[in-house]
């Protein structure tokens, strides 16, 4: 249905649509679900000239362990606010699944500007949450 809702809808408003479906918290997710690969290749284009951490979870529908790591995914954005949250199915953006070398599920991976700095394959909620928090951090300067 995700990909006969972004056909009909466009991608903004099937992300808007996907973010909606979280109705059961009285907050929207922090969790971009992406159904396009053109629009995650402009939000991912962006993100190179931002010195932002951006936690990518490459999912499918018909994984267990990525069912059992989704509200821990969200809470950990509801935490790390300073932290872009993506999610792509596997089954509905192979090419950008490929791209990025991903052969299990589920697997994060921890980009900044563009580059890999971190992956974490499995249902590992700690080993995510640590290297989220090691990464996120941006360098301080002495003045």
């Amino acid at each position: 249905m995700g990909g006969a809702l972004s056909s009909v809808l466009g991608g903004d408003a099937a992300a808007a649509a996907a973010s909606a479906d979280d109705s059961s918290s009285s907050e929207p997710s922090r969790v971009t679900v992406f159904h396009s690969s053109q629009r995650w290749q402009l939000h991912f284009n962006a993100s190179k000239q931002l010195n932002k951490l951006m936690v990518v979870d490459f999912a499918a529908a018909w994984c267990g362990p990525c069912k059992m790591m989704e509200p821990m995914v969200k809470q950990m954005a509801t935490k790390f606010t300073d932290v872009d949250f993506i999610k792509i199915d596997v089954d509905e953006l192979s090419d950008v699944a490929q791209e990025f070398s991903v052969q299990a599920m589920p697997t994060f991976l921890l980009l900044k500007q563009g580059k890999e700095v971190g992956r974490v394959v499995g249902a590992k909620k700690d080993e995510l949450e640590r290297k989220i928090v090691q990464h996120k951090e941006v360098p301080k300067f002495a003045a």
